[in-house]
């Protein structure tokens, strides 16, 4: 499929996918959500694509933020149809997906950016981005995950202030807060992504994505996470990878999943 807005490229069994509005630094709008809920959606089907790699085009933003000039004069019903849509679209969809995304944050990562780098299932930064919830400064707040994705990853006390001061934190802060795994050099940060994305796929795909249910389990509070893991950890038991992978242990080698 064509799109206006990204960039895919496959190998390996990974895929990297690219915001490419470098004019506007990568910033999200309608169109783009729409394209990559799209491209999500079809390398999530590809059996060819073990792991997904989400960057920004060029090395200033990852994305710089959302599009304002599409919503500064939304009233409140459309704003609240913004939100739900675009977390129902996108960021709550990236958040469940079956294949693991990894984001590699290559610059800027500030408002819906920063909630859609937190959006994948861990993210790995280059020492010259930087991140933040700027949204208090335009009268409004993060209305893509924003204030329930950031605490669970940095704790209650740190995003309440980062959020109410609309301040940056440093690639180095993020990771000293756990908001990113690694920090490397803009050109180490898609080498590294791809190292782990290698280690990932040698692994069983049924099983990672068992572990992304049973995890992100803990953080639903309609749910149980304990009988979500017992669930999942069941099912595991009826897949050829649980055969193949107990088979190639007790046999001594290395395990061959499909």
């Amino acid at each position: 499929m064509e799109y206006n807005n990204i960039l895919i490229e496959s190998d390996n069994n990974i895929a990297v996918l690219t915001i490419n509005r470098p004019q506007k630094l990568n910033a999200l709008n309608k169109e783009t959500i729409q394209e990559l809920h799209r491209a999500f959606s079809e390398l999530n089907l590809d059996n060819n694509i073990k792991i997904i790699l989400l960057t920004g085009s060029g090395t200033k933003a990852f994305v710089a933020g959302a599009d304002i000039s599409e919503f500064a004069n939304f009233d409140v019903s459309q704003g609240s149809d913004l939100a739900k849509n675009g977390q129902d679209l996108l960021f709550n969809f990236i958040e469940n997906l079956e294949t693991p995304v990894i984001a590699a944050i290559n610059g800027f990562a500030l408002g819906g950016g920063l909630e859609l780098a937190m959006a994948c299932h861990f993210r790995v930064a280059s020492d010259n981005a930087k991140m933040g919830l700027p949204e208090v400064s335009l009268g409004v707040i993060p209305g893509y995950g924003g204030t329930q994705r950031l605490p669970q990853l940095i704790g209650k006390g740190k995003a309440m202030e980062l959020i109410m001061t609309a301040n940056m934190l440093t690639a180095n802060e993020a990771k000293e807060y756990g908001l990113v795994n690694y920090v490397v050099t803009q050109e180490e940060l898609l080498p590294l992504c791809k190292k782990l994305a290698s280690k990932i796929s040698r692994n069983s795909s049924t099983a990672i994505t068992s572990a992304i249910k049973a995890i992100n389990a803990n953080f639903n509070s309609n749910v149980n996470g304990y009988e979500i893991e017992i669930k999942q950890f069941g099912k595991c038991f009826g897949t050829d990878d649980f055969l193949e992978g107990t088979t190639a242990f007790l046999n001594k080698r290395k395990p061959n999943f499909q």
